[in-house]
């Protein structure tokens, strides 16, 4: 029986010339190589099945190939070079070339052993290279310890390093390392590789399914060569042709017409047909988070439309399609259609914090259709501006309420008017001092605002019907809504609490404070405490109280 290699691995790079759509690093690594300006480490990063430890491996033949066959353009109709260093390197099996799984090995003991080994010049090899796959595993010891030798290692000695996830790695990694970004694959270009790794397999797949596959792998190799042989396996090995329907099925993909179809639904409000329409997509075997992706994009399609009018060619839309979005936005603005991403983009939260995916997707639909009738953000902000109070120059209550514009401007309003139905039973007498004002909050049990008034505020100015505070930062955030609302039910009348930028007096609070020191002192220094100190050394006083003229001849 053959043993079949995947797609990935057979068709894995071998040469520079073979790398797809990464053009400019090429160019920059063969020629540093050509001129032997070769840098001690280089940092490889991208995202997945971008080619990253294949370019790490092609990098370590070109500089250790005894005929420089690795980025050698003479060599394009030879798949493999003879030299012994290549055929050991392609086979992983080199004695100089050591490849590391920074996942599985993320400790400092493993990047000692790397270290030792470094001392050893290559048995017969050029260039000793160590290539260590993500790389941003490594803990900070680790990093720590390759830092030196990453700055100046021996002169046989190579470092190449790949990640996925940069922003992990130590700026000071980076700064003594020559990086390269590999960049995702484009549609075309994926397309056109995929078309020739079909004809070489003699698949029998249509363009159409390919250019899916392009579409589906967002830029990665690997994954578009996984997703080649599984629909290779799947069909052509039971002698079935690979259509687009069937690669959807196997992706689990809704047909691009049913989402735009579903979208549509969307932006007219019919929130019934949008249910029925998700319903007919599941049925098919679509996966609703797969489904959601699909809504972004076909967001952003007609956010593009919108805004140029139509869609380039190298978006993969057909003509059909492209209609259709410019008929949709017609009537839209681009106000709602930033909304409608906004809703798109919480839905997949939503999505992973419920079980059953069909029920949350349908409840986000709901929520979708019903996003037009909501006010203009822009609208609802002009109108809070409008309601906005001014303890100032407010003169007649009954003039707060105006004509809502909207309904969420209405609710406002209703937050924001103050208490207006006094009790006549309650305190009418006036508040003249601070004092008065915070034996009135603990008459009426207004704990929160006694202790703001007694703690946080500080005494600027106090009049009747106006006060000038100044605060701290531990003042409550309600305090002045609370305290205007308060006097108003007290008094019977409106108070102006102004925040004033001047120092102000002590708080009451301190001002207890500095009155229980100074008792503290004269209790010090009376005879009774010196008396005593004398029998007992080790007495201290722990409380002082004032009494008036009344309690000590009681």
């Amino acid at each position: 029986m053959n043993n079949r290699k995947p797609l990935a691995l057979k068709y894995r790079p071998q040469k520079f010339n073979e790398l797809i759509g990464q053009n400019s690093m090429v160019l920059s690594i063969q020629n540093a190589i050509k001129s032997d300006r070769i840098p001690n480490a280089y940092l490889l990063t991208g995202i997945r099945g971008t080619g990253k430890t294949s370019t790490a491996r092609i990098i370590a033949k070109a500089i250790n190939c005894e005929f420089g066959f690795a980025f050698n353009n003479e060599n394009k109709n030879k798949d493999f070079c003879e030299c012994d260093n290549c055929k050991a390197i392609t086979n992983s099996n080199h004695i100089d070339i050591l490849e590391m799984d920074a996942a599985s090995k993320t400790g400092i003991d493993d990047i000692r052993e790397i270290l030792e080994a470094s001392k050893y010049h290559p048995s017969i090899a050029k260039f000793k290279v160590f290539i260590i796959d993500e790389v941003h595993m490594l803990s900070k010891q680790a990093f720590n310890a390759l830092l030196k030798t990453l700055e100046e290692p021996p002169s046989h000695l190579k470092f190449i390093l790949a990640t996925t996830e940069i922003k992990k790695i130590p700026v000071t990694i980076l700064s003594r390392c020559q990086r390269f970004d590999l960049r995702r694959i484009k549609v075309d270009e994926m397309n056109i590789f995929l078309n020739q790794i079909a004809q070489k397999e003699k698949a029998d797949i249509d363009s159409n399914s390919l250019s899916l596959i392009s579409k589906s792998s967002e830029g990665s190799v690997r994954d578009a060569l996984s997703i080649l042989d599984q629909v290779i396996i799947t069909y052509n090995l039971a002698g079935e042709k690979a259509t687009e329907d069937k690669v959807r099925k196997i992706l689990g993909l809704a047909d691009e017409s049913k989402i735009i179809d579903l979208m549509s639904h969307v932006v007219e409000g019919n929130c019934s047909k949008a249910i029925e329409s998700s319903e007919e997509i599941f049925d098919i075997g679509a996966d609703p988070k797969l489904v959601l992706h699909s809504l972004l994009e076909v967001c952003y399609l007609m956010t593009r439309t919108k805004i140029l009018g139509k869609i380039s060619k190298d978006l993969n839309v057909s003509e059909t399609e492209s209609k259709r979005l410019e008929e949709i936005v017609k009537n839209l603005d681009l106000t709602y259609l930033t909304m409608l991403w906004h809703f798109l983009i919480k839905g997949l939260e939503d999505l992973n914090l419920y079980p059953n995916l069909s029920v949350a997707f349908q409840m986000l639909l709901t929520r979708l259709c019903h996003l037009k009738n909501m006010p203009d953000p822009q609208e609802v902000l002009n109108s809070m501006k409008d309601i906005k109070i001014n303890n100032s120059n407010i003169e007649n209550s009954d003039n707060l309420i105006t004509k809502p514009k909207t309904q969420i401007k209405n609710i406002s309003q209703e937050l924001e008017k103050p208490k207006s139905n006094l009790n006549e039973n309650k305190i009418t007498s006036k508040i003249n001092s601070l004092n008065d004002l915070i034996n009135i909050t603990e008459k009426e049990k207004e704990i929160e605002l006694k202790f703001d008034l007694e703690r946080n505020v500080r005494l600027v100015k106090f009049s009747n019907g106006k006060i000038d505070i100044a605060f701290n930062e531990k003042l409550s955030k309600d305090f002045i809504k609370k305290l205007t609302s308060k006097l108003l039910e007290w008094t019977g009348q409106r108070w102006i609490i102004t925040l004033s930028k001047d120092i102000g007096d002590q708080t009451i609070y301190e001002k207890k404070y500095e009155v229980k020191k100074k008792l503290f002192e004269d209790a010090k220094k009376t005879e009774v405490y010196q008396r005593i100190k004398e029998l007992f050394p080790d007495a201290e006083i722990t409380d002082v109280e004032q009494i008036n003229d009344q309690e000590r001849d009681e």
